[in-house]
C-alpha cells in the first residue's frame, strides 16, 4: 500500500473536527477499506502529525487517531485551501517527479507565499 497525499488531508480534516475528550476514534472515509484508513492513520503518526493508538488484533489492522499534534494542526492549516494544497503538490511533482509527505511540508509554507504576493 502506497501512502494517498489526498486521503491523508482528508484524515487530518476528519481528526481535526473530532471532539478532544481523551478518546482514541474510529474513522471512515468515503471510498477507502477501513484497512486504507488504518495504514494512513498510523504514518500520520509515525510522522508526528497525529496521536494515534495501534488497536491491531489477530482479526485485523486497527489504528485509532486521538488528535491532532502542533505540527499536524500547522500543516492542516497551511493544506486547507484547496489552491494552496494543488499547488503545494504540483510544486513538490516539479521539482523531485514525485510527492512526499516531508516534501509537502516543505512546500505548503512556499505555495502560501506565491499566492499572497
Amino acid at each position: 500500500m502506497r501512502l494517498n497525499h489526498d486521503l491523508v488531508r482528508g484524515i487530518l480534516r476528519k481528526i481535526g473536527n473530532l471532539a478532544f475528550d481523551g478518546s482514541f476514534h474510529e474513522i471512515e472515509m468515503e471510498g477507502h477499506t477501513g484497512e486504507e484508513v488504518s495504514y494512513h492513520v498510523m504514518q500520520l503518526a509515525d510522522a508526528g502529525l497525529i496521536k494515534a493508538v495501534d488497536r491491531s488484533s489477530m482479526s485485523g489492522v486497527c489504528w485509532r487517531p486521538k488528535h491532532l499534534t502542533y505540527a499536524g494542526e500547522e500543516f492542516l492549516a497551511a493544506a486547507e485551501s484547496d489552491t494552496v494544497w494543488e499547488g503545494a503538490k504540483s510544486m513538490v511533482l516539479q521539482a523531485t517527479k514525485t510527492i512526499t509527505l516531508e516534501g509537502l511540508k516543505q512546500a505548503l509554507p512556499v505555495a502560501m507565499k506565491v499566492l499572497l504576493s
